[in-house]
């Protein structure tokens, strides 16, 4: 079963941190590759935040770069994502994201992000 679950999610102050996993199941059956993290906000439109390849490329998004990080372990077929010094405007749900080839793409459930000021 195609499943991405998530964890990490929560309430943090400003400058504070916070680090997300995600979780593909049947990873052994197909091949997944990218894996990535995407967010939205209130109001606003889902964006890309960083994505990463089996190879090792890696996207961010120009408002995370240099505060996050996102690694990846081919093995466990698990994508994370190392967020520091965070701000208010990172308030968002996040959404984890993974291309499975043969089958397309699939979301995580999502989980919260708050940064208080």
């Amino acid at each position: 079963q195609v499943q991405l679950v998530e964890s990490g999610g929560g309430l943090v102050q400003a400058g504070g941190s916070l680090r997300l996993s995600c979780a593909a199941a049947s990873g052994s059956i197909f091949t997944i590759d990218p894996m990535g993290w995407y967010r939205q906000a209130p109001g606003k439109q889902r964006e890309l935040v960083a994505t990463v390849f089996k190879g090792g490329s890696i996207k961010y998004a120009d408002s995370v770069k240099g505060r996050f990080t996102i690694s990846r372990d081919n093995a466990k077929n698990t994508v994370y994502l190392q967020m520091n010094s965070l701000k208010p405007e990172d308030t968002a749900v996040y959404y984890c994201n993974a291309y499975y080839y043969g089958l397309g793409t699939y979301w995580g459930q999502g989980t919260q992000v708050t940064v208080s000021s």
